[in-house]
């Protein structure tokens, strides 16, 4: 039986996230644990900052949507309500954490590529989920053979 009662599964939507998914589930199938799932889309804004003068809006809400769909399908494999699937708009290391305590999570998962090289110097996301969170987090391992 897990001693967490909630947690938050951070996830990027890539195909990688798959294996994410299958370690919460193979970790909580038998458990009364809480489950939510979280996609953090980045503004365009953040991305081009205002570079291109034009209006956004109806990508951002597009992608927004997209996000939707693909949360949901992962969500489906673990019976998540949709309350319990969280698209956020933000940087993804803070909203996770903002998350996180609104939310009274005890551990964040999230996936990680073990960086190498310039990527480990910037730093990554799971990098800065870890620096940042108030609860446990577990990085999962993402796996180019899976």
């Amino acid at each position: 039986m897990s001693t967490y009662k909630h947690v938050l599964v951070g996830l990027d939507l890539s195909t990688e996230s798959q294996q994410v998914v299958d370690r919460v589930k193979f970790l909580f199938h038998n458990s009364t644990t809480k489950i939510s799932f979280c996609h953090v889309l980045e503004p365009l804004a953040f991305t081009y900052g205002g570079d291109i003068p034009v209006d956004l809006s109806d990508v951002q809400n597009q992608l927004q949507h997209q996000a939707t769909e693909r949360l949901g399908r992962l969500a489906e494999q673990l019976d998540l309500a949709p309350e319990n699937q969280h698209i956020v708009l933000g940087h993804p290391a803070q909203e996770m954490h903002n998350l996180a305590q609104d939310q009274a999570v005890d551990l964040i998962v999230v996936g990680s590529h073990g960086r190498h090289g310039l990527a480990l110097i910037f730093g990554s996301t799971s990098n800065s989920v870890l620096h940042g969170a108030t609860c446990d987090v577990l990085a999962v391992r993402i796996s180019e053979e899976y």
